[in-house]
């Protein structure tokens, strides 16, 4: 039984306590969000949110499956898969037995606690710490959060009665309006003789309470006041010697009004609310109890002074730092030391207060120093800070910055852009509007900026949500106005772009304005191509420019939106635009030539074209679109992507000049082969490419490709003489995945010939050969004969065993998965369990829609139709098997007479057998 822990960051062991390890990111949020609803169980639509929201995949419930295969495999117990959808199966959870401890009786206080004790224990941390930004974990976080708050407050009361020590000044510092906690804490001080610290913890939650919420302390807690005020006996009290001097004076105020110091600062008040920084404002606080010097950087606009601010207004209310908690704002100083000195009073009658001298002021209290913007003055910022921590130890530092200061002891924290839920709030709660698609679209455009969502909430009052979200192509034009009452730098959204550009060194822009021609990013390669110029190391600048959070770490680099934008206009400002788009193109041609579709890196390589889908998208308009669609061809096909295919052949044939029989003229012929293809797998007709256009490796595809995605159809005898044509060519070409994949086509030709020998002859070959190269699709293709020859010859067993790890090929590869999904279908039918098969066709019916399959939607469509008239089910057998044989009416040429007799046979079978029923 797998022991599965979520009270911090994910944990999974076996049922011996040795650790397992749970592959991929994907699979572990699967994981997380699984137990997060008490283990299930989860319909499969929620769970494809969960894991990739607004984003699924290509083929969300087919990766979705191989994600639970996944899970399945690093678990070593079952992700059961009902009506209901998934749950786990045999598995213990830290937070289900959290839960069944405090729910738990015991023997008497002693025992109650315990428990507890025992429950608490259980933590390692923030609960779902590594899914904090999943919107499933939100609502599991807030309730384990709280119950295990209310489990301490249970504790310090049980301890409280029992006379032992209770600590809680921490809790109370990070939920600092939780009247109950503070009362808790107010008798343990009061208990241990601290009665000032008692007064004034309730002086703080008074005026907190007052400032932020409008309300006074609840009437229990007023009256614990007043009992600590007159020092009610009844208040047990653990101290020796005389009362302290500010308690005597304590009790004879006026109404029990306690005179609270105030720590000096100059932290400003708040104006707006801090929307969806609520757990980097606790990070930041605990890092500042941990460190001494803690530096905040990220890019421009993304909140990184008001989250300081938050957090050093805090730490002032909790009186962390006696000697006070002050600002220094670096954004219009001239010389950084000065500033210091000016923030702390300190004078000096030279040209600015030296680092020893403020070190001196400081000595002797804790204080806190916030300074803020240290972008453009970052090297003597950090000559500054290093001196002032070295000479002052009561001293901790708050910096903020697009870059670290880079001084011995710092610890970076990278404030990233909101995540989709923060950035809807506080959209929404800027602008006064509700949650829509077109907000969501807005704030996903925006990057989830902070300040270019205020900049945009502005225009909502003028324009509308659908009008802004339709005008943000100009955005630059759209968001040049904000509040009079903010820096000049972010006033505007080009403003606060600028600023950042103009801290840039000559290479620095660059590389910077060149990155900009990517599409969602790149790799340090192409980076390194693309942006190339004499006399610039671009892996250094590109270093640089991650350490300023202008790009985001690789392994791929990437520019926010609106300053890829901002970027693209520079690179047409220096003139360089058509120069570096070509570059680009040139690139993506010569990635996608090199890519490895037929061999063992197939899998890599389809992941990496994935993940470039953008560049090369964008390289399709560059000078030579006929050698891009001719490589990507095969990609498009194994990832179902049809219509992009005919999409993209057309328009590279459409911009290319027709040319003669050269090596120009080549491309384009085998640009038309794979269009034709492509077009028929749409189920459209295709004119053939005349012999004459192509060169050998052209005929030899011609042959192949075309035949491939329509072998079921048609005229077999035609069909035989392409896959012969096809096998002869690629055996002259010496191409050993040419002659396999023709074998693997000729032996399905053969299945409809009725001979199974050849059928098993053709099908070993074409197996044997693919498992030599490495061909994980090609395996999938030989087997599916393989299993079809099992099939007829009766053994199930063998059948199922074939079309089970050919879905699971498919599946971690991304490809021929509704056909895959069918054939596992087709075993279920046969074996009778309806339900399954109806499963298994109805998925692959649904993923073959969405990729415009027709032959694949073809063979799901006639799978329901017979398990329906298996089941008796005879009028909606007679629909799906009238909708099968439209679809196969429409894939290719129409239907042969043999082929259209035995639609109608069946047809008839079913329409006699509802007769008789009736």
């Amino acid at each position: 039984m797998a022991r599965i822990g979520v009270l911090g960051p994910l944990e999974v062991r076996s049922s011996a306590g040795v650790p397992l390890r749970v592959p991929d990111r994907k699979v572990r949020v699967l994981l997380a969000a699984l137990v997060a609803r008490d283990s299930g169980p989860v319909s499969a639509d929620q769970l494809i949110d969960d894991l990739w929201g607004d984003r699924p995949p290509r083929n969300p419930a087919g990766t979705l499956q191989a994600r639970v295969s996944q899970l399945r495999r690093a678990l070593g117990s079952p992700v059961l898969h009902g009506p209901s959808g998934y749950r786990l199966d045999g598995v213990t959870v830290d937070a289900s037995l959290f839960r069944t401890l405090l729910a738990s009786s015991a023997g008497g206080a002693p025992g109650r606690a315990a428990v507890i004790e025992e429950a608490l224990a259980l933590w390692r941390g923030p609960a779902y710490a590594d899914f904090a930004d999943e919107g499933f974990a939100a609502p599991e976080i807030a309730r384990l959060d709280e119950q295990r708050l209310t489990a301490w407050e249970e504790l310090a009361e049980i301890r409280l009665a029992l006379g032992e020590p209770v600590e809680l000044s921490v809790l109370v510092a990070e939920h600092p309006l939780r009247e109950r906690l503070t009362a808790l804490h107010m008798r343990a001080l009061y208990r241990d003789g601290r009665q000032s610290e008692a007064l004034a913890v309730f002086a703080s939650l008074r005026d907190r309470l007052a400032r932020e919420l409008g309300v006074d302390p609840a009437p229990e807690l007023r009256a614990l006041h007043q009992a600590i005020l007159r020092q009610d006996p009844a208040l047990p009290v653990r101290r020796t010697g005389p009362l302290p001097r500010t308690v005597q004076e304590a009790s004879n105020t006026v109404a029990g009004v306690w005179p609270v110091p105030v720590s000096p600062g100059n932290v400003p008040a708040p104006v707006g609310g801090l929307i969806g920084r609520e757990g980097d404002v606790a990070e930041v606080r605990g890092l500042l109890g941990e460190r001494r010097l803690v530096t905040v950087a990220g890019p421009g606009g993304v909140g990184k002074t008001r989250l300081a601010v938050e957090v050093a207004r805090g730490l002032a209310a909790a009186d962390a730092y006696p000697g006070g908690v002050w600002l220094v704002e670096l954004a219009g100083a001239g010389d950084v030391a000065e500033a210091v000195a000016g923030v702390l009073g300190v004078r000096d009658d030279g040209a600015g207060a030296l680092p020893p001298k403020m070190a001196g002021a400081l000595a002797g209290r804790r204080t806190l120093l916030v300074v803020d913007n240290c972008e453009h003055v970052v090297e003597r910022a950090a000559e500054v800070v290093s001196a002032l921590l070295r000479d002052a130890p009561g001293l901790d530092v708050l910096v903020t910055g697009q870059e670290p200061l880079g001084i011995t002891g710092e610890h970076v924290k990278v404030l990233p852009p909101l995540a989709r839920d923060a950035a809807v709030r506080l959209f929404t709660d800027r602008a006064g509007v509700e949650a829509s698609p077109a907000v969501e679209g807005i704030c996903a455009r925006l990057d989830g900026i902070p300040l270019a969502l205020e900049l945009a909430a502005t225009r909502v009052r003028a324009l509308g949500v659908e009008e802004l979200a339709a005008r943000l192509d100009d955005r630059f034009r759209l968001l040049n106005s904000g509040t009079r009452d903010a820096p000049a730098r972010q006033r505007t959204l080009r403003a606060m772009i600028d600023w950042s550009w103009e801290l840039l060194s000559g290479p620095e822009r660059v590389v910077l304005r060149r990155l900009a021609v990517h599409a969602d990013g790149c790799t340090l390669e192409a980076a390194e191509q693309v942006c190339a110029e004499p006399g610039v190391d671009v892996t250094d600048v590109l270093v640089r420019l991650v350490q300023r959070s202008l790009v985001t770490p690789g392994p791929r680099h990437r520019l926010l939106e609106s300053v890829a934008v901002y970027y693209g206009e520079r690179l047409r400002e220096a003139g360089e635009y058509e120069l570096i788009a070509e570059r680009h193109a040139r690139y993506y041609t010569r990635l996608a030539e090199r890519a490895d579709l037929r061999g063992p890196r197939q899998r890599e390589w389809l992941a990496r074209l994935d993940q470039e889908s953008a560049n090369l998208r964008r390289a399709l308009t560059g000078p030579d679109p006929l050698r891009l669609v001719n490589a990507l061809a095969w990609y498009w096909f194994l990832r179902g992507r049809l219509g992009e295919a005919r999409r993209s052949l057309t328009a590279a044939l459409a911009a290319s000049k027709p040319a003669g029989p050269g090596a120009g003229g080549a491309e384009r012929a085998r640009a038309a082969v794979w269009l034709a293809g492509m077009t028929m797998a749409t189920g459209e007709a295709a004119t053939p490419v005349p012999d004459g256009e192509l060169d050998r490796a052209g005929r030899a595809l011609a042959g192949w490709f075309p035949t491939h995605v329509r072998w079921a159809y048609g005229d077999v005898g035609a069909h035989e003489e392409a896959a012969e044509r096809a096998l002869r060519g690629f055996g002259e070409l010496g191409d050993r995945w040419g002659v396999a994949a023709a074998l693997a086509l000729r032996s399905k030709l053969a299945e409809r010939r009725g001979d199974l020998t050849r059928m098993r002859r053709d099908a070993e070959r074409s197996l044997a050969m693919f498992e030599e190269l490495g061909d994980g699709w090609g395996r999938i293709e030989a087997m599916d004969s393989l299993d079809r020859l099992a099939e007829k010859l009766g053994d199930y067993e063998e059948a199922g065993r074939l079309r089970h790890e050919a879905l699971e090929l498919a599946e971690e590869l991304g490809c021929e998965v509704s056909f895959r999904l069918s054939a596992v279908g087709r075993i279920a039918l046969l074996t009778g369990d309806y339900a399954r098969a109806d499963d298994y066709h109805e998925r692959a019916r649904r993923l073959a829609v969405e990729q415009s399959y027709k032959s694949a939607e073809e063979h799901a469509e006639l799978g329901l139709a017979m398990s329906a008239r298996r089941q008796g089910r005879y009028g909606r057998a007679e629909e799906l098997l009238g909708r099968a044989a439209a679809l196969r009416e429409s894939v290719g040429t129409p239907l042969a007479a043999g082929e259209r007799h035995d639609v109608d046979r069946i047809r008839a079978r079913v329409l006699s057998e509802e007769g008789t029923r009736r």
